[in-house]
């Protein structure tokens, strides 16, 4: 049905429901507290990090970050759309969805590209069945072992020979044709005349993001043929460096997974899954990148990189290592398999077998001893050069890691190895500084909490815990008049709980889903005070008001700054003269 489902529905609808309830039918809860426990549905876990709130009608996971609303479980847990999420709550409501005239707001531009994304797998699956030229298609796969059934799980297809199948087989009009160049599965001809395939004569594997929707393809040669491999391009819905081929499928195979192991290829996780190994993922044709390790560790607490023996696996290793340094928080571990010379999983398991293949998965190299070895390795450390050398290199990588045990243990290492103190090691590694993409942002001239919060951030977290807050506080009149990052926001905020005094966080949450403030917010609903309830209203009260006067000193300073260099307006000099008494009468008080 065309339209827009009201926001109005979607607050009545949230009102209606209760997130406990949606939950505990799938995964059961504990009560603890006020809240409820669990084990987490989305990562491996065996103590419960997995809580939910029915005083928030919000879920959050301690453990590897997962949060939201009943509508965001409903999504994450059994892959809906959002459209299809709203119609099980309405079903389990005994409510009927209605719509408005005009676009559909939570319907995403990018539906069309999925949907035709879609067509486009079913069609190369069709062609591996049906194609006159499958049985060389078919013929590769059985002889690297591909049963049907896991072709099918992988949803493996073929795309013929030929140049313009695929607008043909899809009836592609107008729009259909531009979005397959959109989405690069057809190239434009350097004369105009019109389009091509991009993928020709290859097995296809569909690409799947974490809802299991495709996103793109990549495409193997069934010869000697270049290049080897071929990925769809960059879209709006496809982003390789975010992306890893097989999670959706290991989450989907693996309900509490524990490990994950990275791997070079496709063909390496669907051979991997032939031998009932369904926790290979792979990236796509990049190297491992801060997005891809904090997808992994989300989902899992221990990563293990497969990589070749040679100089050049053992070179790729190491960017991984370097990459990973910055995620390594307390409970995440990595570490390195490196093949036999010549080998890859795909040969490897079919020479030894699963048992042999997960024994050395479970003997892979910790990233501690990949990384000394790998710097020592370089050195004499016998020798007062070498073991200051050491320090000298390995310094600027320590200084990535987060606090934490793990980097206390790292210092405590290289302090052994380099016959000093680890507090002196400690000290010139926080002199280091980070590289230039970890480094922290500058400090700013505005007033944190101890734990470097601003007072917009504060104000904004409390009125997520307690939305009920707003209607206790009196707005300082200043507070439309900051510039401060985050107040045009908060002000928003405020507005629309006065409006709806009733509203409960999830509820107010799902005001922003489709607005990039909309992540910002999830993330700081998650915040409880270390205490419960002690003068909420009066903290927020206190950061409304720092907020104002952080705002009125801003502005005298500009306006003395400014009457060093001219003569002030008559406006300007009364406007001068009332931010001087307010910030008088503020110290007052």
């Amino acid at each position: 049905m065309a339209g827009r489902i009201p926001q109005s529905f979607i607050d009545e609808l949230l009102n209606r429901t209760d997130i406990v309830e949606i939950i505990d039918s799938r995964v059961p809860l504990k009560k603890a507290g006020r809240e409820f426990k669990a084990c987490c549905p989305f990562h491996g876990e065996k103590t419960p990090s997995f809580t939910v709130s029915q005083v928030k009608q919000f879920y959050h996971c301690f453990g590897c970050g997962e949060h939201g609303t009943a509508i965001t479980f409903l999504m994450e847990y059994e892959h809906m759309e959002f459209v299809e999420a709203i119609e099980e709550l309405a079903r389990r409501a005994g409510l009927e969805v209605p719509r408005e005239a005009g676009n559909v707001a939570h319907t995403p531009s990018t539906l069309p590209h999925y949907a035709l994304l879609e067509r486009v797998s079913e069609y190369y699956q069709s062609q591996l069945r049906e194609h006159p030229d499958a049985a060389r298609a078919v013929a590769y796969l059985k002889d690297r072992g591909l049963s049907g059934d896991v072709a099918a799980r992988y949803k493996i297809g073929f795309a013929p020979p030929g140049w313009e199948n695929l607008a043909a087989a899809l009836d592609a009009g107008d729009s259909d044709q531009q979005l397959l160049l959109e989405l690069g599965l057809t190239v434009k001809r350097d004369d105009g005349s019109g389009a091509y395939d991009r993928f020709r004569n290859r097995i296809q594997f569909p690409i799947h993001d974490r809802r299991g929707r495709t996103i793109g393809f990549g495409g193997r040669v069934m010869d000697d043929s270049t290049p080897k491999y071929m990925n769809s391009p960059e879209s709006v819905v496809f982003h390789k460096g975010d992306e890893l081929y097989g999670l959706f499928e290991a989450r989907k195979a693996v309900r509490h997974l524990e490990r994950m192991l990275v791997v070079e290829g496709y063909m390496d996780v669907v051979a991997l899954a032939q031998f009932n190994i369904n926790y290979a993922v792979a990236t796509l044709g990049t190297a491992t990148t801060h997005e891809h390790l904090e997808r992994l560790f989300r989902s899992v607490p221990e990563v293990v990189f497969c990589f070749d023996g040679d100089r050049a696996g053992r070179e790729a290793a190491w960017r991984a290592l370097v990459n990973t340094l910055p995620v390594l928080r307390d409970g995440r571990e990595a570490r390195f398999l490196f093949l036999p010379e010549g080998e890859d999983p795909d040969s490897l398991i079919r020479k030894i077998g699963r048992e042999a293949f997960e024994e050395k998965i479970q003997t892979a190299t910790h990233l501690s001893d990949f990384f000394f070895e790998r710097l020592a390795g370089q050195l004499d450390i016998d020798s007062i050069d070498g073991r200051a050398r050491l320090v000298t290199l390995a310094k600027p990588l320590l200084s990535t890691l987060p606090e934490s045990m793990f980097r206390q243990l790292m210092i405590e290492q290289l302090s052994e190895l380099a016959h000093t103190s680890s507090a002196r090691i400690d000290g010139v590694i926080d002199s280091a500084g980070s590289p230039p993409e970890y480094r922290p942002a500058p400090p700013v001239t505005r007033s944190t909490d101890s734990q470097g919060k601003t007072p917009v951030r504060q104000a904004i977290e409390l009125l997520l815990y307690q939305p009920g807050l707003a209607t206790e506080v009196t707005l300082p009149s200043m507070l439309e008049q900051s510039d401060q990052p985050g107040v045009p926001l908060l002000i928003e905020i405020l507005e629309l709980i006065r409006e709806n005094p009733e509203i409960a966080t999830a509820t107010l949450l799902e005001h922003w889903r489709d607005r990039d403030e909309g992540r910002f917010l999830s993330r700081l609903a998650c915040w409880a005070p270390p205490l419960e309830e002690l003068e909420l209203a009066g903290d927020l009260q206190g950061n409304l008001n720092e907020i104002e006067r952080q705002h009125i000193e801003n502005r005298i300073h500009f306006l003395n700054t400014e009457q060093q260099k001219r003569a002030l307006s008559e406006t300007e000099k009364q406007e001068y003269g009332q931010l001087l008494q307010q910030s008088h009468a503020a110290r007052q008080h």
